[in-house]
């Protein structure tokens, strides 16, 4: 008898019909070995509202996961999907290619009103394909096209996406051994912080613009302002205004990263304000949408849109869907400074939680900021066996960075204090447990 076989005569569809099923075998015989965020998390779900899902059991999860970071308002949003299901209901068009439709043209009306304009910000919009990851490879052209230069500068422990171009610029050693071919045009830099360098790391830059030919130069250097996947560490504003400073007196680019750490996560709706800054190429994804679904965009300066008709598209760059819903986020959350003023309150209490969480035992390091924390262990086995024992306990919390030693605590932007005291609460009594 195999697998299927046991799923029983009534449940032969992958979640059954009539009825559902908790077993696993329908997902292991015919889902391919890539899957992985099931693998920590082995349960079916069937249900989620605000910060919580629920399985075909009915237990209840609380998601410090956010779909990593694709949720910041939380799932199904009661003002967001209103909006959504409207449009469904009156035949609204769902897939237009690029045409012109009326739920882009109120997007981009509303996202220049809300977000640009007040940001004295006036970057034109790229809808590409809906991945964070096609919004970097397109970003990647951009600046050779303007440039005529080959080469993109990286950050140490950065991730930007697994598609070859932008895989070529992310350093973890296990994703890039699964490429098959050379990954190459991509030199890499050191971080703010990183210890590797014997010096300042802006300086090391600095030294290494300062002794090659322009033509030599790389057309963009891409960042983060805080590492999703590369264990949460971050810049701080100054370093951040130098590194600015010398890629414009050199003509190298700056490209933000801020697909994970874009739309409010660090209690600005951009990474990059606290440092005043204006990068030459922003991207965003992930919560853009509002509601999870996949949604990409490039915000690039003026002079740099120097794309041809058609020279980068996709089947899926029309999305109405993720219009409506990124529409409603905006109209409900980003208007003035409120929501945002209660995300900044909400991550200087879970700051004051995970300062004491840290004190716990020795070697913990609290990384990240905002709403985009995390605690690195001495060992990606502890961070894991944290990990389980959050999750066992009702609490969903993923881990990363290099060996995966760092827990990563991404709850919904706007998630009720109760329930992150619930979740620190939990965590904190793990960490004591196991010190």
């Amino acid at each position: 008898m195999t697998k299927l076989d046991r799923v029983g005569p009534d449940q032969r569809s992958p979640l059954g019909s009539p009825g559902h099923t908790s077993d696993l075998a329908i997902f292991e015989l015919f889902e391919s070995e890539v899957r992985t965020y099931c693998r920590s998390f082995p349960d079916v779900f069937e249900r989620a509202q605000g910060s919580w899902l629920e399985t075909v059991d009915g237990r209840r999860i609380l998601d410090l996961l956010s779909g990593a970071g694709s949720l910041n308002y939380g799932h199904n949003n009661p003002a967001i999907m209103a909006a959504v299901f409207a449009h469904l209901r009156q035949g609204g068009i769902v897939h237009s290619l690029d045409l012109h439709t009326v739920e882009k043209g109120r997007f981009i009306e509303a996202f220049a009103r809300f977000i640009l304009k007040p940001r004295g910000l006036h970057h034109k919009l790229q809808f590409p394909g809906p991945t964070g990851t096609n919004a970097v490879e397109a970003s990647f052209k951009i600046a050779r096209r303007k440039t005529g230069r080959q080469t993109i500068a990286a950050f140490h422990r950065g991730f930007h996406g697994m598609t070859l171009g932008a895989l070529a610029a992310t350093t973890n050693v296990r994703s890039r051994s699964f490429a098959g071919v050379p990954l190459d045009h991509v030199e890499f830099w050191p971080y703010d912080g990183d210890d590797q360098q014997p010096v300042g790391s802006v300086q090391a830059i600095a030294d290494r613009l300062e002794t090659c030919r322009d033509e030599d130069k790389p057309a963009a250097a891409i960042l983060e302002v805080v590492q999703g996947e590369g264990g949460l560490r971050g810049v701080s504003p100054e370093w951040l205004q130098a590194l600015s400073a010398l890629l414009r007196s050199h003509g190298v680019l700056l490209i933000v990263d801020d697909i994970q750490a874009g739309c409010g996560r660090m209690g600005k709706f951009f990474s990059f304000e606290q440092a005043e800054i204006v990068p030459d190429i922003v991207l965003l994804s992930k919560s853009l949408s509002g509601f999870g679904t996949p949604f990409s965009l490039v915000l690039l300066a003026p002079d740099l849109d120097v794309w041809e008709p058609g020279a980068h598209n996709g089947t899926f760059r029309g999305n109405n869907l993720a219009f409506v819903g990124a529409r409603a986020a905006l109209e409900s959350y980003w208007q003035d400074d409120r929501f945002a003023s209660r995300v900044r309150a909400t991550a200087e209490y879970l700051d004051e939680r995970l300062a004491v969480i840290g004190s716990l035992a020795s070697g913990l390091e609290l990384r990240g900021r905002g709403l985009m924390r995390g605690i690195e262990f001495p060992s990606g086995e502890t961070a894991g066996r944290v990990s389980a024992e959050l999750y066992r306990g009702g609490i969903m919390a993923e881990t990363c960075g290099p060996q995966s030693r760092t827990l990563k605590l991404l709850p919904a932007l706007n998630i009720a204090t109760g329930d992150l005291t619930r979740a620190c609460d939990a965590l904190e009594q793990i960490i004591r447990r196991i010190s």
